[in-house]
């Protein structure tokens, strides 16, 4: 099971925040098909966010194709996405870097944008999220 955690100072629309985090643990492996996203009331206890933005969120998810709204049920995954398994050597590989960074005295901001300077010079952009 997902739990969001909303960053109120990102700038990034609280919906959204649902929607990368979901797409994220897709990634992740974390949801698979057939799981359940958490109830709508379950994320805004969680949150503290507003009922409408969690649904919002969904629905964005479900115009994607990634996830089905069933009445009455719930909202439940239809694919995935990627092939990153949370498990993978490589996630540990990035985990032992990023604490050899924090170590060395950078801060998140410094990490994120080695991060996304290697990204651009190893990963073409083609301006699409898949």
């Amino acid at each position: 099971m997902v739990e969001y955690r909303i960053d109120r100072r990102s700038g990034v629309a609280t919906y959204l925040q649902i929607v990368q985090q979901t797409k994220q643990a897709l990634r992740l492996g974390l949801l698979e098909p057939g799981d359940k996203l958490p109830a709508a009331r379950e994320v805004v206890e969680a949150t503290a966010v507003n009922p409408n933005t969690v649904l919002k969120a969904y629905r964005e998810l479900e115009r994607e194709g990634l996830v089905e709204a069933r009445r009455g049920l719930g909202t439940f995954v239809l694919r995935s996405l990627g092939a990153a398994p949370g498990d993978s050597p490589l996630r540990a590989e990035l985990a032992e870097w990023a604490m050899r960074a924090r170590v060395a005295g950078l801060v998140r901001d410094d990490v994120a944008a080695f991060f996304a300077a290697v990204l651009d010079e190893y990963f073409e952009d083609t301006g699409e999220e898949q």
